[in-house]
């Protein structure tokens, strides 16, 4: 079973300095999803106390409502474009298009004089997000050999988590809303001119009949003294199964496509419904509602440290420690860490003065180990499987829908996240969330294969696919064959 991986890593030959330097590049568009998602924690209370020197924009709380969940929508679309321009167009021309849409979404927003166009900003910053979440993974996931896939697909979570650390700290300082969103803007500028010098995907080059320019391009990454045959074989068989095995209903419902599709799906709707939009769109009413004397926007740029820290620590272990592993231990801590935020808010509300005195410690602390926690296994991990975890002939589908869902999830968990707080109060909110996340941990535990060191046709195989055969000879040689 670990024969090919063995072919393909194997090598001493081969060179990984090409793939961190491409993979820094394009996860830089994780800088841009983090100060999408960020943005609205320290803005929120400005837009809702009109902070603007001589404005008159004021939203209401049902308005801030909707202006935060409603990224979460541009997502759906931005999903469904995404997809369609990285199989038409190409991995590189999709975030290089990217960059400049993502600056018209902040300048709705920077320059916004009603609601109306605040919420149409916030829908093409969600887009733009989605977009880029579809085609960063399916890119790092293809250029990145299979010993340092991990740490490669994990690199985009961490520049999330920088993104949003960085709105988060502009936020103590910054108390004007259209600055902030000025600056939010700022990353797709480094992101669009570092895209530019990338090589295109080996795996799209080969889908569109490229050979040439695609055995360039995985020469480039593999390094100019490994034999990349071997691999432009191997993917241009997965291509032609592909080519002559048009997806269709039946092909997306066999056992190697829809294991891993709903195993995802399950995994991604279900870190939504775990309470981690509403937590990170609302982290400094969070702060606020729990009355701890700490700033609201210095408590939430602690918490966005501790999300670097943690990103960072998951990136070295997801290739030595594993994916199922990480996850486990992920979903066992967040879920404990709502349930503690629960009790907190429980006391709170039947002697807030004591609980104030005596637990004031408890939400921070809470939060920081819920942003810990996501951080090492949930947050980053789910991203690596999706980017390995299908075959090339229905993963531009399966993402796109996974990406859909999630967002989906997202966009109504944020925005029910006010209304559910009225209903069930703070403690039963956070007792549910905590709750999901603890089925999380059981779906992981009991479905979850461990596919740390596989390549991504070991994968498919384990789910039952084809397997790669490795005596099939490369069609270039084989009149030599003949005439020898």
């Amino acid at each position: 079973m670990w024969a090919s991986n063995t072919l393909l890593v194997g090598d001493s030959r081969i060179s990984h300095t090409a793939q961190y330097l491409a993979t820094i590049s394009v996860t830089l568009g994780g800088l841009l999803m983090g100060t999408g998602i960020g943005y609205s924690s320290p803005a929120g209370p400005l837009l809702m106390s009109n902070s603007t020197e001589g404005g008159s924009l004021q939203l209401s709380e049902d308005q801030y409502n909707w202006f935060s969940s409603l990224m979460n929508l541009g997502a759906l679309v931005g999903g469904v474009l995404g997809g369609f321009s990285i199989n038409r167009l190409g991995r590189r021309f999709t975030m290089l298009v990217s960059g400049p849409i993502y600056l018209t979404g902040w300048a709705l927003i920077g320059f916004g004089q009603n609601f109306a166009t605040l919420v149409a900003g916030r829908m093409v910053v969600g887009a733009c997000i989605c977009a880029t979440c579809v085609v960063v993974p399916t890119y790092v996931g293809e250029i990145a050999s299979p010993d340092i896939r991990g740490i490669l697909g994990t690199s985009y979570q961490f520049m999330i988590t920088l993104g949003m650390l960085y709105v988060y700290t502009m936020g103590v300082f910054v108390t004007n809303w259209r600055w902030l969103a000025a600056l939010s803007a700022v990353p797709a500028v480094p992101y669009f001119l570092s895209v530019i010098f990338i090589h295109e995907s080996h795996t799209f080059l080969l889908a569109k009949g490229k050979l040439e320019q695609a055995t360039a391009s995985l020469q480039h990454f593999r390094g100019k003294h490994y034999d990349v045959q071997k691999e432009i074989n191997m993917i241009q068989q997965s291509l032609e199964d592909a080519k002559n095995n048009k997806p269709s209903l039946k092909e997306f419902l066999r056992p190697h496509n829809l294991k891993p599709f709903v195993l995802c799906l399950i995994i991604f709707v279900s870190i939504q419904m775990s309470g981690l939009g509403p937590v990170l769109f609302n982290m400094s009413f969070i702060f606020k509602a729990s009355g701890a004397d700490l700033d609201d926007n210095v408590s939430t740029a602690i918490v966005g440290v501790v999300q670097i820290l943690a990103t960072a620590l998951s990136c070295v272990l997801v290739d030595k420690a594993g994916r199922k592993l990480l996850l486990i231990v992920s979903a066992a801590a967040v879920s404990l860490s709502l349930l503690a935020l629960a009790e907190y808010f429980y006391m709170e509300e039947r002697n807030s003065e004591w609980t104030a005195k005596t637990l004031g410690w408890l939400p921070l602390t809470s939060l920081v180990i819920f942003i810990a926690a996501f951080s090492i296994g949930l947050g980053p991990v789910p991203w690596v499987l999706m980017g390995e975890m299908f075959s090339p002939r229905v993963k531009s589908i399966t993402t796109g829908i996974i990406n859909m869902a999630g967002w989906f999830a997202s966009f109504v968990m944020t925005l029910t996240f006010l209304p559910l707080r009225d209903v069930l109060h703070d403690d039963g909110v956070y007792l549910l969330f905590a709750c999901v996340a603890f089925c999380i941990l059981l779906v992981l535990f009991l479905a979850l294969p461990e596919t740390k060191g596989m390549t991504l046709q070991e994968i498919t195989a384990y789910f039952g696919g084809p397997k790669f055969d490795s005596t099939r000879r490369d069609p270039s040689k084989k009149n030599d064959t003949e005439n020898a």
